[in-house]
Protein backbone atom coordinates (compact mmCIF):
# COMPACT_ATOMS: atom_id res chain seq x y z
CA UNK A 1 0.00 0.00 0.00
CA UNK A 2 1.33 3.43 -0.95
CA UNK A 3 1.98 5.57 2.09
CA UNK A 4 0.79 9.18 2.23
CA UNK A 5 3.16 11.86 3.53
CA UNK A 6 2.61 15.56 4.22
CA UNK A 7 5.57 17.94 4.38
CA UNK A 8 4.99 21.45 5.72
CA UNK A 9 7.30 24.14 4.40
CA UNK A 10 7.77 21.85 1.44
CA UNK A 11 8.43 24.52 -1.17
CA UNK A 12 12.13 25.05 -0.46
CA UNK A 13 15.16 24.08 1.59
CA UNK A 14 14.92 21.16 3.99
CA UNK A 15 11.23 20.60 3.28
CA UNK A 16 11.75 20.38 -0.47
CA UNK A 17 14.70 18.00 -0.10
CA UNK A 18 12.77 15.72 2.24
CA UNK A 19 9.64 15.78 0.08
CA UNK A 20 11.70 14.83 -2.96
CA UNK A 21 13.37 11.93 -1.14
CA UNK A 22 10.06 10.62 0.20
CA UNK A 23 8.41 10.90 -3.23
CA UNK A 24 11.19 8.86 -4.81
CA UNK A 25 10.93 6.18 -2.13
CA UNK A 26 7.34 5.03 -2.63
CA UNK A 27 5.48 7.78 -0.77
CA UNK A 28 2.66 9.84 -2.20
CA UNK A 29 3.69 13.32 -1.08
CA UNK A 30 1.68 16.45 -0.36
CA UNK A 31 3.58 19.69 0.23
CA UNK A 32 2.16 22.78 1.85
CA UNK A 33 3.22 26.38 2.40
CA UNK A 34 1.74 29.82 1.92
CA UNK A 35 2.73 30.48 -1.70
CA UNK A 36 0.82 28.34 -4.22
CA UNK A 37 2.99 29.38 -7.17
CA UNK A 38 6.18 28.44 -5.32
CA UNK A 39 4.62 25.13 -4.26
CA UNK A 40 3.57 24.34 -7.81
CA UNK A 41 7.15 24.79 -9.03
CA UNK A 42 8.42 22.61 -6.20
CA UNK A 43 5.86 19.91 -7.00
CA UNK A 44 7.08 19.77 -10.60
CA UNK A 45 10.67 19.44 -9.34
CA UNK A 46 9.66 16.69 -6.90
CA UNK A 47 7.67 14.79 -9.52
CA UNK A 48 5.90 11.47 -8.89
CA UNK A 49 2.49 13.19 -8.80
CA UNK A 50 3.38 15.35 -5.79
CA UNK A 51 0.41 17.50 -4.77
CA UNK A 52 0.78 21.13 -3.69
CA UNK A 53 -1.82 22.62 -1.35
CA UNK A 54 -1.34 26.19 -0.14
CA UNK A 55 -2.05 26.73 3.55
CA UNK A 56 -1.06 29.26 6.19
CA UNK A 57 -0.34 26.96 9.11
CA UNK A 58 -0.84 29.77 11.62
CA UNK A 59 -4.53 29.88 10.70
CA UNK A 60 -6.60 27.07 12.31
CA UNK A 61 -9.31 27.11 9.66
CA UNK A 62 -6.76 26.74 6.85
CA UNK A 63 -5.05 23.85 8.63
CA UNK A 64 -8.41 22.15 9.16
CA UNK A 65 -9.18 22.58 5.45
CA UNK A 66 -5.78 21.10 4.55
CA UNK A 67 -6.42 17.92 6.53
CA UNK A 68 -10.00 17.68 5.28
CA UNK A 69 -8.63 17.81 1.73
CA UNK A 70 -6.11 15.05 2.48
CA UNK A 71 -8.76 12.87 4.08
CA UNK A 72 -11.23 13.40 1.25
CA UNK A 73 -8.72 12.57 -1.50
CA UNK A 74 -6.49 9.92 0.10
CA UNK A 75 -8.51 8.61 3.04
CA UNK A 76 -5.50 8.60 5.36
CA UNK A 77 -2.15 10.12 6.32
CA UNK A 78 0.85 7.99 7.26
CA UNK A 79 3.60 10.60 7.78
CA UNK A 80 3.62 14.24 8.81
CA UNK A 81 6.99 15.97 8.57
CA UNK A 82 6.24 19.02 10.69
CA UNK A 83 8.98 21.13 9.15
CA UNK A 84 7.74 24.68 8.46
CA UNK A 85 9.59 27.37 10.37
CA UNK A 86 10.91 30.90 10.23
CA UNK A 87 13.26 33.23 12.08
CA UNK A 88 14.02 36.92 12.59
CA UNK A 89 17.37 38.76 12.72
CA UNK A 90 19.47 38.03 15.81
CA UNK A 91 19.05 40.47 18.69
CA UNK A 92 19.40 40.43 22.48
CA UNK A 93 16.07 39.80 24.15
CA UNK A 94 15.73 43.42 25.21
CA UNK A 95 15.71 44.45 21.55
CA UNK A 96 13.26 41.78 20.36
CA UNK A 97 9.93 43.36 19.45
CA UNK A 98 6.67 41.70 20.36
CA UNK A 99 5.95 41.53 16.63
CA UNK A 100 9.14 39.55 15.95
CA UNK A 101 8.49 37.24 18.90
CA UNK A 102 4.99 36.43 17.65
CA UNK A 103 6.16 36.04 14.05
CA UNK A 104 8.45 33.19 15.10
CA UNK A 105 6.21 31.59 17.72
CA UNK A 106 3.13 31.65 15.48
CA UNK A 107 4.83 29.55 12.81
CA UNK A 108 7.39 27.47 14.70
CA UNK A 109 5.20 26.50 17.63
CA UNK A 110 1.54 27.38 17.03
CA UNK A 111 1.70 26.17 13.42
CA UNK A 112 3.47 22.98 14.45
CA UNK A 113 0.79 22.34 17.07
CA UNK A 114 -2.06 22.90 14.62
CA UNK A 115 -0.55 20.55 12.03
CA UNK A 116 0.27 17.90 14.63
CA UNK A 117 -3.30 18.11 15.94
CA UNK A 118 -4.71 17.74 12.43
CA UNK A 119 -2.49 14.76 11.69
CA UNK A 120 -3.22 13.14 15.06
CA UNK A 121 -6.99 13.39 14.58
CA UNK A 122 -6.82 11.86 11.11
CA UNK A 123 -4.39 9.12 12.15
CA UNK A 124 -6.43 7.94 15.11
CA UNK A 125 -9.68 7.61 13.13
CA UNK A 126 -8.33 6.10 9.91
CA UNK A 127 -8.24 2.37 9.24
CA UNK A 128 -5.77 0.89 9.75
CA UNK A 129 -5.24 3.24 12.65
CA UNK A 130 -1.95 5.02 13.32
CA UNK A 131 0.82 6.98 11.69
CA UNK A 132 4.00 8.93 12.40
CA UNK A 133 4.66 12.59 13.17
CA UNK A 134 8.23 13.85 12.74
CA UNK A 135 8.91 17.29 14.22
CA UNK A 136 11.77 19.50 13.04
CA UNK A 137 13.38 20.56 16.29
CA UNK A 138 16.76 22.08 15.30
CA UNK A 139 19.88 21.86 17.45
CA UNK A 140 18.55 25.06 19.02
CA UNK A 141 16.15 22.78 20.89
CA UNK A 142 19.18 21.94 23.02
CA UNK A 143 21.54 24.92 22.92
CA UNK A 144 20.93 28.54 21.87
CA UNK A 145 22.90 30.90 19.75
CA UNK A 146 23.39 34.47 21.01
CA UNK A 147 20.43 36.72 20.25
CA UNK A 148 17.99 33.92 19.46
CA UNK A 149 15.33 34.09 22.19
CA UNK A 150 12.28 33.66 19.88
CA UNK A 151 13.73 30.85 17.78
CA UNK A 152 15.36 28.98 20.66
CA UNK A 153 12.22 29.22 22.78
CA UNK A 154 10.10 27.87 19.93
CA UNK A 155 12.42 24.92 19.39
CA UNK A 156 12.69 24.06 23.09
CA UNK A 157 8.89 24.02 23.07
CA UNK A 158 8.89 21.62 20.11
CA UNK A 159 10.73 19.10 22.30
CA UNK A 160 7.91 19.28 24.85
CA UNK A 161 5.35 18.96 22.07
CA UNK A 162 7.16 15.90 20.69
CA UNK A 163 7.18 14.18 24.07
CA UNK A 164 3.51 14.98 24.66
CA UNK A 165 2.45 13.65 21.26
CA UNK A 166 4.47 10.50 21.87
CA UNK A 167 2.54 9.79 25.06
CA UNK A 168 -0.85 10.82 23.68
CA UNK A 169 -0.32 8.69 20.57
CA UNK A 170 0.39 5.39 22.30
CA UNK A 171 -3.24 4.20 22.50
CA UNK A 172 -3.73 4.95 18.78
CA UNK A 173 -0.54 3.52 17.24
CA UNK A 174 0.76 7.02 16.54
CA UNK A 175 4.53 7.46 16.85
CA UNK A 176 6.22 10.83 17.20
CA UNK A 177 9.91 11.68 16.91
CA UNK A 178 12.06 14.76 16.52
CA UNK A 179 14.97 15.51 14.21
CA UNK A 180 17.38 18.20 15.39
CA UNK A 181 19.25 19.63 12.42
CA UNK A 182 22.50 21.56 12.58
CA UNK A 183 23.88 23.65 9.73
CA UNK A 184 22.20 22.04 6.75
CA UNK A 185 22.86 24.13 3.66
CA UNK A 186 19.67 26.07 2.90
CA UNK A 187 18.40 29.64 2.55
CA UNK A 188 18.20 29.90 6.36
CA UNK A 189 21.87 28.94 6.83
CA UNK A 190 23.67 30.67 3.96
CA UNK A 191 25.17 33.20 6.40
CA UNK A 192 26.99 30.37 8.22
CA UNK A 193 29.83 30.40 5.71
CA UNK A 194 30.21 34.18 5.99
CA UNK A 195 30.34 34.11 9.78
CA UNK A 196 27.86 33.98 12.66
CA UNK A 197 28.04 34.96 16.36
CA UNK A 198 29.58 32.42 18.71
CA UNK A 199 29.02 31.92 22.44
CA UNK A 200 32.01 34.21 23.18
CA UNK A 201 30.43 36.83 20.85
CA UNK A 202 33.14 36.42 18.22
CA UNK A 203 32.13 36.00 14.57
CA UNK A 204 33.27 32.82 12.87
CA UNK A 205 32.47 30.85 9.75
CA UNK A 206 30.86 27.47 10.39
CA UNK A 207 30.81 24.31 8.26
CA UNK A 208 27.57 23.18 6.67
CA UNK A 209 26.39 19.83 5.35
CA UNK A 210 24.38 18.86 2.30
CA UNK A 211 20.65 18.91 2.96
CA UNK A 212 20.47 15.44 1.38
CA UNK A 213 21.75 14.01 4.67
CA UNK A 214 18.74 15.47 6.45
CA UNK A 215 16.43 13.98 3.84
CA UNK A 216 17.94 10.50 4.21
CA UNK A 217 17.60 10.78 8.00
CA UNK A 218 13.93 11.74 7.75
CA UNK A 219 13.38 8.83 5.34
CA UNK A 220 14.94 6.45 7.86
CA UNK A 221 12.62 7.70 10.60
CA UNK A 222 9.61 7.49 8.29
CA UNK A 223 10.37 3.96 7.12
CA UNK A 224 10.44 2.38 10.57
CA UNK A 225 7.48 0.17 11.49
CA UNK A 226 5.15 1.86 13.96
CA UNK A 227 6.36 -0.51 16.64
CA UNK A 228 9.76 1.26 16.56
CA UNK A 229 10.59 4.95 16.87
CA UNK A 230 13.53 7.30 16.67
CA UNK A 231 12.53 9.54 19.56
CA UNK A 232 15.28 12.12 19.03
CA UNK A 233 17.90 12.31 16.29
CA UNK A 234 20.60 14.94 15.79
CA UNK A 235 22.10 15.26 12.31
CA UNK A 236 24.65 18.02 11.89
CA UNK A 237 27.77 19.19 10.11
CA UNK A 238 30.47 17.20 11.90
CA UNK A 239 32.71 20.15 12.78
CA UNK A 240 30.10 22.74 13.69
CA UNK A 241 30.64 24.15 17.20
CA UNK A 242 27.32 22.86 18.58
CA UNK A 243 28.92 20.31 20.93
CA UNK A 244 31.12 23.05 22.37
CA UNK A 245 28.40 25.64 22.93
CA UNK A 246 28.54 26.70 26.54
Amino acid sequence: MTRIALVTGGGSGIGLACAKTLAHNDYTVIITGRNQEKLNKAAVEIGNDCEAIASDITQPEQVDALFDSIENKYGRLDILFNNAGNNVPAAPIGDVSAEDWLKVINVNLNGAFLCARGAFNLMRKQKPQGGRIINNGSVSASAPRPGSAPYTSSKHAITGLTRSISLDGRPYNIACGQIDIGNAASDMTKEMVEGVPQADLSIKSEPVMDVAHVASSVLHMANLPLGANVQFMTVMATNMPFIGRG
